[in-house]
Formats: C-alpha cells, structure tokens, sequence
C-alpha cells in the first residue's frame, strides 16, 4: 500500500564495518537503494523513520519515498536487520517501485468471529498460516485480508483460493493451502475430569474388596 511518506537519505562515501558502528554511533542505520532506474546506491537512515513503516499497520508493504539529494523514488522494504539483544536497527534494503508493474507480495490474513464447528460442534480451531502471496499493482496492495468464519464447521478449512481478490490482485500461493480449519479434538486433550470419571469405579472396587476380607477370615475360621 502507497502511503504519503518521504524519508530522507544520506549517500555514503565508504562502506564496512567501522562505517557502520560510526552511523549507529550518530543515531543513524547504514541502508542500500536498488532496483530499476539507477544504479545500487548506499545510505544513510533513520532507524525511527524505518521501524515507525515496519510497526505501521501495511508494514513492509508500505511504499514510501525517498529523497536521496533531493531526488524522490517510490520504494519499499524488502530486507532488515535487528540487533538480538538491543533491538535497534542495524541495517535495511530499500527496493525502487516502478508504479506501473505488478509485483508479488505477500500479506497477513485476519481471520473474525467464531466458528459453528467450535461453538456448537465442540471442534477445535487451528490457524495453519497467516498470509498469501499475491500478484497486484503496488497501489493495490491491501494491508491485510479479513475474513469472517462464523461458517466454517467441525472438519471444514479455509484456503487459500477462497480468499476475495479485487482489482489487479492475481493469487500466487497455492489455491488449495489451508488457512485455518476446525479439527475434533485430540486424545491427549481429554480434560483431566474425564479421566477421574473413568478411574473412579476401579478405586470403588477395590475399596470393596478390602472391607470383604475380613469376612472371609471369619469363614475360615
């Protein structure tokens, strides 16, 4: 999804590692820009700028600009990385759009409600996968897919092909991959009430047994 954002970059004369502890030192990320129009060409950024798109509701499908010496590109992100232990951002790959081709993405499906096949079937819902590969123009991308499975019974699925596509979007995911589906419930989810219930007989039983015992010694005797 385009949205009316610019960021802007600085070009980097040099590159490795030291460049790169300076920049994060200064508040800044190292990033490269590549893609149809111009040249690969190193950057500059701002980590918040960055992490801001990335937490946004479209994440890395956003297309945004970006101004690098008062030149503006459509672009979106398309590799970064975290440091594991601090969190910051260490470095980020920036793609140009060009507006007028279709390109693949992938984008999360939401799913709502309550399936039938849980409320009154007793069936358990499981969510297989969380997003599909599409085809579509870049000003079509959606920032999710939201679909409602108050339908959807005990040995039911929802796939992929089922997904609604709208304008350019083409699906690229497999047709047949589940989304989510309601299955019966397993054996090892058997409450532990259930399994008091059977045991109990046995432990009556055997109480029985040994109240009995001392009237057979009587016997005996």
């Amino acid at each position: 999804m385009r949205k009316d954002i610019t960021i802007t970059a600085a070009p980097r004369d040099s590159r490795g590692k030291n460049e790169a502890k300076r920049l994060r030192a200064a508040g800044m990320a190292p990033a490269v820009v590549y893609g149809p129009g111009s040249d690969p060409i190193a950057v500059s950024v701002s980590p918040k700028e960055v992490t801001s798109i990335l937490r946004s509701a479209s994440g890395h499908n956003t297309i945004f600009n970006i101004d690098i010496q008062g030149q503006t590109a459509p672009v979106m992100l398309v590799d970064w990385q975290h440091d594991p232990i601090k969190g910051r951002l260490l470095h980020v790959d920036l793609k140009r759009i060009d507006l007028t081709k279709r390109i693949i993405v992938s984008v999360p499906v939401h799913t709502s409600g309550e399936a039938v096949g849980v409320k009154v079937q007793g069936g358990l819902y499981e969510m297989i996968t969380r997003e599909i590969e599409i085809e579509c123009l870049p000003d079509e991308i959606p920032e999710s897919f939201e679909i409602n499975i108050n339908n959807l019974g005990l040995g039911q699925s929802l796939r992929a092909s089922e997904i609604p596509l709208t304008g350019s979007m083409k699906l690229i995911s497999p047709p047949d991959a589940v989304i989510s589906h309601v299955v019966g419930m397993r054996a090892e989810e058997v409450t532990e009430e259930a399994v008091a219930a059977v045991a109990e007989p046995e432990v009556i039983k055997k109480g029985k047994k040994e109240e009995e015992a001392p009237a057979d010694d009587k016997k005996k005797k």
